[in-house]
């Protein structure tokens, strides 16, 4: 995408504090020996003073220094790793409470990961550490524990406090919450921004961009589809789905091996068995999507179903073009669906010329 950019388009993104344009290049600055992210908040340079490149390393191998503000060298949005120890450290033990004299012993200032929690995951950094203790109270229970011993082994002084905690997560009480699966929720960065990654039981059900629209109407349909509760906690698909996300990002991943659950209709089932079958580096138009469906006259209803797919990547929607190639139909934005064409495509040509 960025050769059809030209200096002027990408210069007049410069202070917009814009992400449209992440990972499309780097703003070099001759008079500073500094190089920025797209967005980045810094002052904007004079236009005589800018040098584009497309990537961090040329940036670097030019002579230019990373922006100590914007961090271009890190993964956009990446969670603090004084964050990331403390969510290690209470997935390892869900019962740890830590508070506010805990993260001053820490170095840590409470508000900034009040902050952070708010920002990122909408919830208050010790409301995540409850649905920690509540995920474990409710897998003790499904394994046959009592109600009463499963609220004090995760930290509960009374079975009022429990049964309050249970409300406000699953706007029921224990008995009736107990019905209900659990969905598991995890956080991690990639190049092109933040994702969330949901998992029940059977396989991942949701991969999505953190900023990706109606986002919140997607975990509204799988607590609904699932019969189940969103709630932070260990998944082992979880864990497997980060790690091939990161080395596909790598370019030494082709093809996914993590399980998925997608409830939908038999048709949009049908859909998305047929964007898994589109080979990694090709493209495939809603027409011929269509005609592979056998249902040539169905182009609307396959973007319907594309566009209700809630499994970026995996579940691979940005290789479906419009008939003139041109890009549609992207909740994580076009931009993005570029972006990981143009991954796709070079690694594919990298591939061939080996």
């Amino acid at each position: 995408m960025t050769k059809h950019l030209s200096f002027t388009q990408k210069y007049s993104v410069l202070g917009s504090r814009s992400i449209a344009c992440e990972g499309l290049f780097v703003t070099a600055v001759k008079t500073t020996g500094i190089f920025c992210r797209p967005s980045c908040r810094a002052r904007v340079p004079k236009a005589e003073n800018v040098i584009f490149y497309d990537t961090a390393e040329q940036a670097l191998q030019n002579g230019f220094r990373p922006c100590k503000i914007c961090k271009p060298m890190q993964p956009l949005d990446e969670t603090p790793k004084q964050i990331q120890n403390i969510i290690k450290e209470l997935h390892i033990d869900p019962y740890l409470r830590i508070k506010d004299h805990d993260l001053r012993s820490r170095g840590i200032e409470p508000n900034q990961i009040r902050r952070w929690f708010k920002k990122h995951h909408n919830i208050t950094f010790h409301a995540y550490q409850r649905m920690l203790r509540i995920n474990t109270a409710f897998t003790n229970i499904r394994k046959g524990q009592s109600i009463t011993n499963s609220a004090f082994d995760s930290g509960y002084q009374s079975l009022s406090g429990f049964n309050q905690g249970c409300h406000s997560v699953f706007g029921d009480n224990p008995t009736a919450a107990s019905s209900k699966a659990i969905i598991n929720i995890s956080r991690f960065t990639t190049s092109l921004g933040p994702m969330f990654a949901c998992a029940s039981q059977r396989g991942i059900c949701l991969l999505e961009f953190t900023d990706r629209r109606a986002l919140e109407t997607e975990f509204g349909e799988i607590r609904k589809q699932l019969n189940a509760v969103i709630l932070p906690g260990k998944n082992p698909h979880l864990t497997s789905v980060q790690n091939e996300i990161t080395r596909y990002f790598n370019g030494t991943l082709t093809e996914f091996n993590t399980p998925v659950d997608a409830p939908g209709t038999p048709f949009q089932q049908q859909v998305w068995q047929r964007l898994r079958e589109i080979p990694y580096g090709h493209q495939r138009s809603y027409k011929e999507q269509a005609r592979v469906l056998g249902k040539p006259s169905a182009i609307r209803a396959v973007a319907s179903a594309n566009g209700h797919n809630r499994i970026a990547i995996i579940i691979p929607c940005h290789r479906v073009l419009g008939a003139n190639g041109s890009l549609t139909g992207y909740g994580g934005g076009l931009w993005r669906k570029q972006s990981l064409l143009d991954l796709e495509a070079q690694n594919s040509n990298q591939k061939e010329t080996r």
